[in-house]
This record gives structure tokens, C-alpha cells and sequence, in this order.
């Protein structure tokens, strides 16, 4: 399996693309109501709060634009949904439906360390990217 080394840098970018743009169909769901609405149970102040952070870090994560901390913001973002909305349903994720927010939390921790990478407006603005120092 060492062949697959060899694309490391590119898996890391579709990852970061595809978690990103999927992360990003949230913040649509809940803003603008797109893919079967915003939950119904959902308070208005939750979910404008998490509709907003959802759209623009995800749109900024599949991007590479600013990745690390909207990662960061994204990760928070949902182990905090884990421990508002899951936790108190069951200890473990698959008993408490809480797997893909504990999925998101620790795949946006992962890019949050990573930064933007390739295939980035990161990647195309300069050597540093857009992440500050």
C-alpha cells in the first residue's frame, strides 16, 4: 500500500473539499431551507448561529481559503452540537445518533492541522497561503 503515498496530497485535498462542500449543504439546509428544510426542533437562535457558521466555514474549507481556522471554528462547532443534541440520548454515538457530528468534529480537527494544502486559493495566493502566522 505504499503506492497510495504517493497521492497523499491529493486525498488530502478531496477530503477537504468533500467535507467542506457537504459541511457547507448545512448551512444551506438551515438558512435557506434547501434539501428537505432546517429541523423543525431546531431554535431560531441555534439554528441561524449554526446555519451561518456551517455555510461560510464549510464554503471557506472546500475553498482552502482561511482553512485552519475554520476548521477550528467548524470542529468546535460540532462537538458542541454533540454535546447539546446527542449526549444526553445515550453515551455512545451509534446509540445517541451522533456519529456524523462526531465525524465532522474530528475530521475538521484533522484539516484544522492540516491547513489548506493543494488545490487551494491558499495554494494560489502565495506560499503562506491566507492562514495568519
Amino acid at each position: 500500500m505504499k503506492m497510495l503515498s504517493l497521492y497523499e496530497e491529493q486525498v488530502y485535498a478531496l477530503l477537504r473539499i468533500v467535507v467542506g462542500f457537504l459541511f457547507c449543504c448545512h448551512g444551506l439546509q438551515k438558512i435557506f431551507g434547501l434539501f428537505g428544510g432546517a429541523p423543525a426542533e431546531m431554535p431560531l437562535g441555534l439554528l441561524w448561529t449554526a446555519g451561518l457558521i456551517e455555510l461560510v466555514a464549510g464554503a471557506l474549507v472546500a475553498l482552502g481559503a482561511y482553512t485552519r481556522p475554520a476548521a477550528f471554528l467548524a470542529s468546535g462547532l460540532m462537538a458542541v452540537a454533540y454535546l447539546m443534541a446527542h449526549q444526553a440520548q445515550g453515551l455512545l454515538p451509534i446509540v445517541n445518533r451522533g456519529e456524523l457530528a462526531v465525524l465532522y468534529a474530528w475530521a475538521f480537527l484533522y484539516i484544522a492541522t492540516r491547513g489548506d494544502g493543494i488545490w487551494s486559493v491558499g495554494a494560489i495566493v502565495g506560499q503562506g497561503g491566507l492562514e495568519p502566522a
